[in-house]
């Protein structure tokens, strides 16, 4: 993809409106487009440098909405918190996946949005547990193997939704980009 002032355009307003969705008050939590980005940019992008920028971007101007959300008493989620450049780094590090994945091939994108939405479930889950994080009772998980396993246990409705949002928004993206792709080859063939 050429980063021409259409294509950055066009990134831009999806990086935000990917920002703006995460913000949303009444989506399900999990259920959020970042994933599907990184893995989408992963995939399309030539220059991989500018991969790993759109996911991590968009997650850190929703973390700004957050934060200006919660400072004037408009949401209980804080945008900015102990442990969140781990958040950053897992995301970025699902761009790998999408290098991995054949943009023109519907099965390689399934695949690769159930792979992205399993990595980020068991790092992050994972990274919770071992992190000290709190259960639902407001304890912290035993540093044991039970312990380990009810921090997954805990996390599952959440691993629903963002299997269910990776494999939606990555229908989108990657459709949007076949579809724009068609059109313009289309434009290409009809001037020449």
């Amino acid at each position: 993809m050429k980063l021409n002032k259409s294509n950055l355009l066009v990134l831009f307003i999806l990086i935000l409106a990917c920002a703006l969705y995460r913000v949303w008050d009444s989506r399900p939590m999990g259920f959020a487009p970042q994933i599907a980005m990184a893995l989408f940019a992963g995939s399309i992008s030539r220059d991989k440098r500018f991969a790993f920028l759109f996911p991590v971007l968009s997650l850190f101007i929703s973390d700004l909405l957050y934060q200006f959300l919660y400072s004037q008493g408009l949401s209980t989620i804080k945008g900015f918190y102990h442990g969140q450049w781990e958040n950053y780094l897992l995301i970025a590090s699902i761009t790998v996946i999408g290098f991995f994945i054949n943009k023109n091939k519907i099965g390689q994108i399934f695949i690769g949005s159930l792979a992205g939405a399993v990595y980020f479930f068991l790092i992050s889950n994972f990274m919770v547990w071992i992190g000290g994080g709190w259960d639902i009772n407001n304890q912290p998980y035993p540093r044991s193997f039970s312990g380990l396993m009810l921090c997954y246990s805990e996390a599952l409705p959440f691993f629903k939704w963002s299997v269910l949002s990776t494999l939606l928004f990555n229908g989108i993206f990657f459709g949007s980009f076949y579809l724009l792709g068609k059109s313009v080859l289309k434009k290409e063939m009809q001037a020449a």
